[in-house]
């Protein structure tokens, strides 16, 4: 009850502000929706690891930048468009992902949380040098005509490539759903993270569920690496960003609440867009995350005093 009680609220504010700022500033709505639907889509598969692995990765934005990396290098050696390597990006990290988890973060799930960060943070740092050492730190990007493709309406002129993350956002979560609810597969999932002790004694692999869930999130995350190609420019250090605003959305939605990510996500998308369109609070945008989830913190100790 509590997480359907958390996310209704984050919906209902995310909906009140779109409307107050399409009323206010429709610009401000377009852009936010447009990152909220890049954040949402980039923060999906971190709530997916954490409400069922009950882990932090926090090298979750490395592997988005590695498959773009190698995204990147596919499409300009093949001429390929970045479109048709989502799936390839998605398979490959998909094995990767796995592959990490065999070899460390199985290792590392009866251990103390604070071993888990600092593991997982080991992995990040080693992905973004590693990256650095094999290509430099030099900005690439491919150029793409369809990303330049604008609407206007009336006097209001924006570009519509980046809604294509609003979609991709809301399938992931609408898919992610069936899968946990329809498919057996899915409801084992569930069945673990809510308690794996229970689930090992009816006979579910508990270690098997865990890898299976950790590939689907990186073979996730690896399909958003080649579509954010389309969009932004990549270097090394891109991904540690994302897995900020991330584990921020996370928090705010509540573990394992992943309809409530999106709603989160709006909040932080108008939120971002609503300060860069004041000249002065331009320089604040990238660090309101970290405002919204220090009165997150601090609205649940509150509660939790009175309660």
């Amino acid at each position: 009850m509590a997480i359907k009680r958390r996310t209704a609220i984050l919906v209902a504010l995310g909906i009140v502000a779109a409307v107050v700022v399409a009323l206010w500033k429709p610009t401000v709505l377009i852009y936010g929706m447009q990152s909220a639907g890049l954040y949402a889509a980039i923060a999906i598969p971190m709530g997916l690891v954490l409400g069922i692995v009950h882990i932090v990765n926090l090298a979750h934005g490395e592997f988005m930048m590695v498959a773009a990396y190698a995204s990147y290098f596919a499409c300009t050696a093949s001429g390929m468009d970045p479109l048709l390597a989502v799936l390839p990006a998605a398979a490959v990290t998909a094995g990767f992902g796995l592959l990490v988890y065999k070899l460390t973060i199985r290792r590392a799930l009866k251990s103390p949380e604070l071993n888990q960060l600092i593991l997982t943070f080991g992995l990040a740092i080693t992905f973004s040098q590693g990256v650095n050492l094999l290509f430099s730190s030099q900005t690439r990007k491919i150029s793409l005509e369809y990303v330049s493709a604008s609407l206007t309406i009336g006097e209001l002129s924006f570009g519509v490539w980046p809604f294509v993350f609003v979609f991709v956002a809301g399938a992931m979560a609408y898919g992610l759903k069936l899968f946990l609810t329809r498919t057996t597969t899915g409801k084992a999932a569930l069945a673990v993270g809510q308690n794996p002790r229970g689930a090992a004694i009816v006979g579910i692999d508990v270690d098997r569920t865990y890898g299976l869930v950790f590939a689907l999130a990186t073979a996730l995350i690896g399909g958003m690496g080649a579509l954010f190609l389309t969009r932004s420019a990549i270097f090394p250090g891109v991904g540690g960003p994302f897995t900020m605003k991330s584990f921020s959305l996370v928090a705010m939605a509540g573990i394992g609440n992943i309809p409530g990510i999106l709603g989160a996500s709006v909040l932080l998308g108008l939120s971002e867009a609503l300060m860069r369109a004041f000249r002065g609070l331009r320089g604040w945008a990238d660090i309101i995350f970290f405002v919204l989830i220090m009165a997150v913190i601090l609205g649940r100790s509150i509660k939790g005093r009175k309660s």
